[in-house]
Order: structure tokens, then sequence, then C-alpha cells
């Protein structure tokens, strides 16, 4: 994770790279031969137009199925700028500032290559949004993933040349009136420059990206709270051991048997004699069932990060091969399939989470009935599994592919897309109910493991239980749940 990141066609970011562009922490700049890239491409293009007398898509044509009307030299201009302002057209919730910070930074990053045909001045402006905290409104509605996210990054972009509304200190602001009061001059755009800003797949990439990175965290948190489970539990070490999972040979299981092995290294509860042979798939099969999710995060990023340094928009300029190809780069068929396997892989973590609630609730192998002391009087852990219930439930519904659906647009035109844009947006709820499923699970162990005292769990179990036990204390009666559940998912977040 770097606090200056350089946008330069040679250089690839990494995952780890834009942690923090989502709030904002890190400087973003071009390097000198972006800038070289970006100009030359400018002036390719426009000496092209200046000699050619061929149509060229969304430069001196309409878009989408009115591709084949021309338009005049002296309305390429308007054409650009009215692409923006008809595009502009979502729905649905506001995109959190985190992901409108990734969408400018990501956007910037395509178009630093110089295949866009855009201004420097565009790309700097974008950056200068992103500096200055000037975030624009988008809504969460309306992309089909292809011809890139339209909508969402129409509303993105609207605000460069003065209008739209934005984010600006804690505030929805006219965007002329915030460029005005920064000193900041709108982009008058030129050819092909609008298609160039909407035409692209930063809105389902940075949801992807924001996904993705929380999805880690998570799952290191995981495997801490399913062995804080398994101490609580009393359950057995051997299907951790090695052995077993060597012969399995799948890379993601052996890594899990090898986390939960360090989790639970001395601790004194796994070492005592059990009373049971056998331990329920919840507890058993840890390293299979994580194992398989974190085999599908690996193979995620490896799709979410070429992405990240991947030119998307439409038509693609090659300066060097005096070409303009009119392709499918903005087509997010890559990251819908990405983003539905992503989704299910971490809806197995919270329905195995889930089950080990469950277990811990059951007043089995020493624990009290809902972990609590005069059950029945106090109904103790018993509603908290409900609603872990509840959100595995919707995860399930919400794991429902959005890539298997296409919808016929523009006339036909458009006639296969990728619904990326909703399945990036659907991952996102499973992200925060698989945090909340998690921070459930962790105080019902936490609160289990209290009833194996004086007997001590590993370092990280107890240092885990530590954190837990400063701001939610061990549960003796009744009281307000929810307030602990919100305690908890904060203490997990990122």
């Amino acid at each position: 994770m770097s606090n200056n990141l350089i946008l330069c066609p040679n250089e690839e970011w990494v995952l780890n790279d834009l942690v923090a562009v989502r709030t904002g922490e890190t400087k973003v700049s071009l390097s000198d031969l972006a800038k070289e890239k970006i100009q030359a491409c400018r002036t390719f293009l426009d000496s092209y137009l200046e000699t050619s007398e061929n149509p060229v898509y969304g430069i001196n044509t309409g878009f989408g199925s009115l591709c084949n009307t021309e338009i005049s030299m002296e309305d390429l201009n308007l054409l650009q700028n009215n692409l923006l302002r008809s595009h502009a057209c979502g729905m649905g919730d506001q995109v959190p500032e985190e992901i409108v910070r990734l969408m400018l930074v990501l956007k910037a990053k395509s178009l630093s290559h110089g295949h866009s045909g855009v201004q420097l001045s565009t790309v700097e402006l974008l950056l200068e949004f992103y500096h200055r905290n000037i975030l624009p409104i988008v809504f969460t509605q309306g992309s089909l993933g292809a011809s890139g996210d339209l909508s969402p990054l129409s509303h993105l972009c609207l605000p460069l040349i003065g209008e739209g509304k934005v984010m600006y200190k804690g505030y929805e602001r006219n965007a002329a009136d915030v460029l005005k009061e920064e000193g900041l001059k709108p982009i008058a755009l030129q050819s092909k420059e609008g298609l160039a800003l909407i035409n692209g797949t930063q809105f389902m990439l940075a949801y992807s990206v924001e996904n993705l990175i929380r999805a880690e965290h998570l799952f290191d948190k995981a495997i801490n709270i399913a062995a804080m489970s398994v101490d609580a539990f009393d359950a057995r070490p051997e299907p951790f051991i090695d052995l077993t999972h060597r012969v399995r040979n799948q890379e993601g299981q052996q890594i899990v048997a090898i986390a939960m092995q360090d989790a639970l290294k001395g601790s004194e509860i796994q070492v005592q004699k059990k009373a049971h042979v056998q331990d329920p798939y919840s507890f058993r099969c840890i390293p299979q069932v994580l194992g398989a999710s974190h085999d599908a995060i690996s193979y995620v990023l490896s799709i979410i990060e070429r992405e990240i340094n991947a030119v998307t928009d439409n038509p693609i300029i090659f300066p060097e091969e005096n070409q303009i190809i009119s392709g499918g780069n903005f087509h997010g068929q890559p990251l819908a399939l990405s983003m539905d396997f992503l989704a299910i892989a971490l809806a197995e973590v919270a329905s195995i989470s889930e089950r080990r609630t469950y277990k811990l609730i059951s007043g089995q192998r020493g624990l009290p009935s809902f972990l609590v002391k005069d059950a029945g009087l106090n109904s103790g852990f018993m509603i908290p599994q409900y609603a872990a219930a509840s959100i595995v439930s919707q995860n399930k519904q919400l794991c429902t592919p959005s890539s298997v659906d296409t919808i016929d647009s523009s006339n036909g035109q458009e006639d296969h897309v990728s619904m990326g844009a909703n399945g990036a947006t659907k991952c996102y709820q499973v992200v925060k109910n698989l945090q909340s499923v998690l921070a459930i699970e962790l105080l019902n162990a936490a609160q289990g493991l209290d009833f194996r005292r004086p007997l001590k769990s590993s370092i990280p179990v107890e240092t885990l239980h530590s954190e837990i036990r400063k701001v939610i204390p061990h549960y003796v009666q009744d009281r307000y749940q929810h307030a602990d559940m919100e305690l908890s998912f904060q203490l997990i977040g990122l």
C-alpha cells in the first residue's frame, strides 16, 4: 500500500494499492510518460479527423443504434456534452463515497494509457476532484454492464463540464458552484471525450475492488473467529492436521488448515481430553469450506487486478499503428462472472459461520442453553442466531447470478449485456451481510469461551477475546442485544 500512486502506462497496480484510495489518503499523480501518451493520442485523433473522410463510431457518429448517423464537425463538441447529459439517468441509492473515489481514480488510470483520445486536462480534473474530495453523486442503478457503465459514469463525469451534483464538505452542491469556489474550470469536451469518459467498466470495477478489499479483510477475521468458536465448543484439533489436507491437494484448504493451526497454537482447551470423538461439519470442515472460498477469492483477485490496469472504453485509439478500432472492451463479462462467484464464496463463509453459532447455543458440551445462566428467565443468545439465519437466507437470494441474464437494448445494437453492475452491487450487500453474521458468531464464541475458564485459548484467540470484552461485557442477563451486535460489527470491519 503506497502513499503516492503514479499513473504510468508501464506500471501495474495491485489491489492493495487502492486500499487508501477509498479514504482519499493516497496522492495520485500522472507520470511524464502518461502525460506524453495522453497528449500524443489526442494530437493523433485531431489530425485523423482533419484528414479522414471516414466516419468513426462515437467520434463523428451517433451512439448505439445511431452509429450510422454522421455528425458534422461543428457539432462534435455538443455531441459529447449531450452524451453525458442524456446518459446521466441513474436511479436507486447514492453510491458510497469510498466507491466514488475509486471510480475517479480508476477512470483516470484507464485513460492514462493514452488510447482514449482525451485531453490531458480532463484526466487532471478527474484527479483534482479526487484530491479535493469533490465527489460526484452517482446512483447504484442504471448500468447494464455493457456498453460499459454508461449511466453511473455519466453521473461521475457530468460535473467535469460544470453540470450535475457533487458531495462537497458534507453537502450536496451544484457542480458549477463548487468548481467556481475551488477555482477550477469546467472541461470543454473535445471529440470522443464524452464517450471515453462513460464507456468503461469503472463503476462495476470500483465496487469489485471495494468488495474484494473487504472480503480479504473479513476472511482473515473469519479464521480467528472460527478458531474462537472451536475452543468455545471444545472441538477437536485433528481436523486441522496437515496430513489430511496434503492428500486432498487443494491449495486453499491447505492454507486455511495451517491458518487454523496457527490461530489455535498454544491453546489449553485444544490439548485437554475430549469426551467426543468427532465434531459437526461446521467445525470439522472449516478448512474444506473456507479453503474453497479462499481459492475463489484468489481467482477473483487475478481478474480484478487485470481490469484495474486495463483500457476499457471504445473505440480504442492506437496512434503508433495509425488505427482507431471499435471493439467491445467495455463489456463487463469478466467482472460479472467474478462478482457472482465472489458473492457465492462469501455467502458460504457466512453460512458455515451461522451453523457454528447454532451449535454454540444448543446446550451441548458443557455450555448452558443459549449461552446464558437461568435460560428461560433469560433468552440469552437465542434470537441473534435468528438474525444470522435470516441474513444467511438473504444471501442465498442475492447469490442468484446476475451474469446469466441479458436484456436487448439500443434497438438491438447492444443485444448481449453482462449485468455486471448488478452483480457487483449485489455482492456488496453480501459482503456487508458476511460482516454481520461473523459479528454475531464472535459474540457467541466470546460468550462460550467465558464458560471454559480458567482454561485459556491461544494468544490470537485470547487477543481477539480481550478486544471484544473491552467494549462488550460478558452477558449475564438479558439486555439490549442490537447495541452489542453493532459494536461487534464495527470491531471486525475495516
